[in-house]
């Protein structure tokens, strides 16, 4: 479902967009960024490193919440969008994998560009903090 910044209203809840990630995404995404770090593909890596199982890359848990503010304000309609990382995402060795959330509410509408809170957790626990975007209708405001 996609938004027209236009309509939105401050206060506005945004539709929650839910994303599984399992360890086959954790390798595409390896594979796609390059970054090959054992603590997101080797369980006794991750152990002896002090973290509690192999966790998704950092990255990758932001750009899906990216993807929520595309799904609600089309693409090529985000300005600015920036995160704080505050807890791993442990994706379990199994098919179901972990299930990220993502939720917004619309803070302030100005001249056609609303910017977004957005929350992000995993098993109900906040993974990323002071996440936010700014977006635009297309040919209006910045």
């Amino acid at each position: 479902m996609t938004t027209s910044v236009l309509r939105l209203t401050v206060g506005e809840q945004l539709a929650a967009q839910t994303y599984r990630v399992t360890r086959a995404d954790l390798v595409r995404y390896a594979g796609a960024s390059g970054d090959f770090n054992p603590i997101h593909w080797s369980d006794r890596i991750a152990a002896a490193v002090g973290l509690p199982g192999v966790i998704a890359h950092g990255m990758f848990t932001m750009a899906l919440a990216g993807r929520a503010v595309t799904t609600w304000a089309g693409a090529g309609s985000v300005t600015e969008y920036g995160v704080r990382f505050t807890k791993p995402v442990v994706v379990p060795d199994d098919e179901e994998g972990a299930e990220i959330v993502v939720s917004g509410t619309v803070r302030a509408v100005d001249d056609g560009v609303a910017q977004i809170d957005l929350t992000v957790t995993c098993n109900g626990e906040k993974i990323l903090a002071q996440a936010k975007a700014r977006v635009r209708q297309p040919g209006l405001g910045e």
